[in-house]
Order: structure tokens, then sequence, then C-alpha cells
């Protein structure tokens, strides 16, 4: 049969610890820029909740997705988890050091209010709230009539 290979599991965990150390030396690198305001986009469709934080000029600082926190499938749709990226997105704002935002909601998903009560329940301030989903005027031209 051969020799036994015996893999150790303290190789991966060193990984996932410089992966964490990097992402927490981008943010700490960040926070020294002095920024204390910024921009929440929340996108909310029927698949997924995504939020981004920008600065006030839209240049993006950090952002976290229902996805990116390990929610698969029609999970990732949730109320539940557009409030945990909620959750994510506001330590991440903390660390950062803004404490002040300004939220601007797109998307017709169910995690719309969720994230928005989240937010506001993680100690941020919010300055305004506006929804800019984007709606058809006239719509696609519909299909010819079907001949039979």
């Amino acid at each position: 049969m051969g020799k036994k290979r015996i893999i150790t599991k303290a190789e991966p965990a060193i990984g996932a610890a410089a992966a964490g150390q990097k992402e927490e030396a981008a943010l700490s690198q960040k926070a020294s820029l002095g920024i204390d305001e910024g921009l929440v986009y929340v996108n909310s469709t029927y698949n997924n909740t995504i939020l981004t934080l920008t600065d006030l000029r839209g240049n993006v600082l950090t952002w976290v997705s229902a996805g990116n926190l390990g929610f698969k499938g029609t999970k990732k749709s949730t109320p539940f988890a557009a409030s945990k990226v909620a959750e994510a997105l506001a330590e991440r704002a903390k660390k950062i050091g803004v404490g002040k935002v300004w939220i601007i909601i797109k998307g017709i998903g169910s995690g719309r209010e969720s994230a928005l009560r989240s937010l506001a329940g993680r100690g941020l301030e919010i300055l305004s709230i506006k929804d800019a989903t984007p709606v058809p005027h006239n719509g696609c031209r519909p299909p010819k009539v079907r001949r039979v």
C-alpha cells in the first residue's frame, strides 16, 4: 500500500492568518487617511445583497456581500443575510474611522430595510437616505402578436 502521509492542519491556518493580517493592514492604512464621513451603497437584488463603503468622492474603501460572508444559494437574498452584511460593513467602517454616512439604496430585494436597520443599530450616524432604484420610463418593446 505504501506509506501513509500525514497532512498537518497548521499550514492553512497560517495562510488564513496571513490573509487576515493583510486585511487588517489595509484597513489601518485607510484609517490613517483621516476619513470620517462616507457613502454607503446598498445594492439589494433578488439574489444577493452587496454593501459598498466609499469616501465622498466615490473611491471604494471596503465592501461586503452576503456571498462573501459565506451565505450560499437562496440564503443570500434573505433579510437575515442582509443584516449580517450590514453589521460586517459597520465594523469595517469603525476600523477605518468612518462614523457618519449617507446611504444610497438600489434594488428591489428583500434585504433593503433590514440592512438599513442594522446600519443604524450598529452606531453609524445616518445623515441621509436616498433611493436610487432604476425605474424604466417606458420599458421594453412588447413581443409581436402570436399567430397560430
